[in-house]
């Protein structure tokens, strides 16, 4: 306990001098950042994306599904104390009656039945519940194998996994299975995205931290902004 204490202190300092980090012109981190994006990028091209394209050419469509949707709720109950965290109660409650419904009626989540009944899916975690009340993204940052983010959102991630019901699993080979399938899930819907910027960008690099940091600052104002594209949008303009 006092070692957890210990960590949740840390980071909270932390998240209150991001601000200070912040720098629009130049990234203390660019040179650690491109090289880390070379790594993830090669660790990509060799094993990941091939491994995603073989999974969404083999796989039934309806598993794919079953897969995605499984996955998606039970990161629902997470969204939903994301949701009420950055004092969006309405929103809390629908994501919360999504885990509910899905859970039972929709057969552990492998059934996305809430859509059906028309109630929408969201995408909230900890970093944007940060990001919600002002703590500033600090520098772009390149995480070793999950790829772009902030220092903020890095730092946010350690709340995020203590949060993912798959830490939980006592048994580690079915956990660590969840994590390699998921991770698999989570990259074959990036395939088309990730795909038109590989063909069309001159800078990959550059590329790539444009079109994450619009979407990462459209999410956190949820769509608000006009001015701030989505990911797709982003994509759209290497066209």
């Amino acid at each position: 306990m006092a070692k957890k204490l210990k960590i949740f202190i840390f980071l909270v300092m932390m998240f209150f001098q991001l601000p200070c980090f912040a720098d629009d012109d130049a990234s203390l981190l660019e040179s650690y950042n491109k090289t880390m994006f070379k790594i993830n990028d090669s660790l990509d091209q060799i094993v990941i994306k091939p491994v995603a394209k073989a999974y969404k050419a083999t796989i039934p469509p309806p598993l794919q599904t079953g897969v995605k949707n499984f996955f998606g709720n039970l990161e629902d109950a997470w969204i939903s104390v994301n949701q009420f965290l950055q004092g969006k109660p309405n929103e809390g409650m629908s994501d919360a009656g999504r885990f509910v419904i899905n859970s039972t009626f929709g057969l552990l989540g492998i059934l996305d039945v809430a859509s059906m009944d028309t109630i929408p899916k969201h995408s909230e975690d900890f970093g944007q519940t940060l990001g919600k009340w002002g703590v500033g993204e600090g520098e772009y940052f390149v995480v070793p194998i999950l790829g772009p983010s902030t220092i903020r959102d890095t730092l946010a991630l350690v709340v995020d996994w203590q949060a993912d019901p798959i830490s939980y699993v006592d048994n580690i080979p079915v956990r660590n299975s969840a994590y390699v399938v998921r991770g698999i899930d989570e990259r074959k819907n990036m395939l088309k995205s990730t795909d038109s910027i590989d063909e069309l960008a001159i800078d990959r690099y550059q590329a790539y931290k444009d079109a994450w940091l619009s979407h990462r600052r459209f999410e956190i104002r949820d769509g608000a902004n006009d001015d701030i594209p989505k990911l797709d949008d982003e994509v759209d303009n290497f066209r």
